[in-house]
This record gives structure tokens, C-alpha cells and sequence, in this order.
């Protein structure tokens, strides 16, 4: 559980950070990027199957990574 919670807070922070920098400069590439942090932290809040099996995923990455 203290895995999620600061994958949540890590990527909450990037969002925030992200939304603050000017909108003109950016590149559709960072748009991108942006879209794609908050598909992922969208889908880690949702305590849904599919965000459950991400979740599983990316822990048995880094564990293994680690």
C-alpha cells in the first residue's frame, strides 16, 4: 500500500508542476506526456481491475529492478 499512495503523490506533484509552466512554448509532445500522466494517475485512484493489474505490473517491474 505505501507503493501506490506515492506513485499517487509522486504523480500528482508531476500534474501540478506540469499545469503550472506557460502554455504557449509547449510541444505536442509534451501535451502528450501530460495527457498520458493523468490517464496514469486516473487510473491508479480508480480503484478499478484494470488499474489493480497496471498496479501489479509496474510493482513486479520495479521489484524486479530493483
Amino acid at each position: 500500500m505505501q507503493f501506490t499512495f506515492s506513485a499517487i503523490a509522486l504523480l500528482g506533484v508531476i500534474i501540478v508542476l506540469r499545469l503550472r509552466r506557460p502554455t504557449q512554448p509547449r510541444t505536442r509532445f509534451d501535451e502528450k506526456l501530460g495527457a498520458a500522466y493523468c490517464v496514469v494517475f486516473g487510473v491508479l485512484i480508480a480503484a478499478t481491475p484494470v488499474g489493480q493489474a497496471i498496479l501489479h505490473f509496474v510493482a513486479s517491474l520495479t521489484q524486479n529492478i530493483h
